[in-house]
């Protein structure tokens, strides 16, 4: 009896410590520190153009190599030249149609100016005066620049100073870097600005200019197509560079246009431009104008 007893109290003994035992406690949480929010980064300015959809550039097809119009088998002229090919890049590069306006050289600084085009591409040098009225892309082709003269004169002048003198009738285009040097370089001469570069050739040959200024890589193109002509004189010039007029303050349309240039050069595509441009223009052209 005293046993049972004894195995009775033992037992209420364990149920009643198991009873206040409880549940173990679990260590506090600490909280963590909110999470801020990084600032979005600001978003790409959308790419606009003067017509949605399409890249409307501004040329003046009389400055082969640049952009002429060259004779295919047909018979037909077509747009040609380096600057059309890396215009025709830049528009597939950035998912839009290509429009191109042939205009005389002096429209495309007033179109680009006004911003009734996207891009002027006319072989333009960014000179001070001109990014005044426009922003330019990055340099996509590098040349000089030339005093000509024909074959006849090419022992008449020993240096580019000695024609600096009032007999001595200079050509060169209007509102063209070209004008630019003959002021800078024989301001005394009588210096004649005419439309087109054409007009240069064809009065220089013609006898009724006795040079003209005329940029190298053009010179040479004219050179190969009227043998009479001779690249006297190399004209000093600081930015011996070609780029992209674009319509000033649009930001997203340059960035784009210089992506596509770094593009061009990168895969190789401007050196080929410039070869095919050189051979067609080495053909039949048309360097000018066509209705």
């Amino acid at each position: 009896m005293k046993k049972l007893f004894a195995l009775l109290l033992t037992m209420a003994m364990v149920l009643s410590l198991a009873a206040c035992g409880g549940k173990k406690e679990e260590p506090a949480k600490t909280e963590e520190p909110a999470k801020t929010e990084e600032p979005a980064a600001p978003a790409a300015p959308e790419l606009s153009t003067v017509t949605p959809g399409k890249l409307t550039v501004a040329t003046s097809p009389d400055f082969a190599p640049y952009e002429f119009y060259a004779i295919d088998e047909s018979g037909n002229a077509n747009l040609a030249g380096f600057d059309m090919a890396l215009a025709q890049y830049i528009a597939d590069y950035l998912g839009l149609e290509l429009e191109v306006v042939p205009m005389d050289f002096d429209g495309v600084l007033a179109e680009v100016t006004a911003g009734n085009v996207d891009l002027g591409m006319a072989g333009l040098s960014p000179d001070p005066e001109r990014m005044e009225a426009m922003d330019f892309s990055d340099i996509y082709y590098m040349g000089g620049q030339s005093l000509v003269v024909t074959q006849a004169n090419k022992d008449k002048w020993a240096s580019l100073e000695e024609l600096n003198d009032p007999s001595v009738s200079i050509g060169a285009q209007l509102a063209s870097i070209q004008y630019d040097l003959a002021m800078e370089n024989t301001p005394d001469a009588d210096v004649v600005q005419l439309a087109k570069v054409t007009d240069v050739v064809s009065e220089l040959l013609g006898g009724k200019l006795d040079a003209g200024y005329i940029e190298t890589v053009v010179a040479e193109s004219y050179a190969k197509n009227y043998p009479d002509l001779y690249i006297a004189f190399d004209v000093p010039y600081e930015v011996e560079g070609s780029a992209i007029g674009v319509v000033k303050g649009n930001e997203a349309l340059l960035a784009g246009v210089n992506e596509a240039i770094a593009a061009a050069l990168a895969d190789g595509s401007m050196d080929d431009f410039v070869a095919q441009a050189n051979e067609q223009a080495s053909g039949e052209i048309i360097e000018g104008l066509v209705d």
